[in-house]
């Protein structure tokens, strides 16, 4: 499993109360915020449901 370097770059003003929780839920809690994620199943989930939010590079 590899790593994934997840950032934030669109608000969550105007999305729904799940995509908020799961925008917390991954560490992400303002405009152009990065974290460092594991890439298990779980984590790719949350981040399907939120990737018109996020942009996500593959860290080797």
């Amino acid at each position: 499993m590899g790593k994934l370097k997840v950032t934030q770059n669109r608000s969550v003003i105007k999305s729904t109360s799940r995509q908020k929780r799961t925008m917390q839920a991954l560490g992400l809690s303002s405009r152009h915020a990065s974290v460092e994620l594991s890439e298990t199943p779980a984590i790719m989930g949350m981040i399907e449901k939120v990737k018109h939010l996020v942009s996500v590079e593959k860290i080797k």
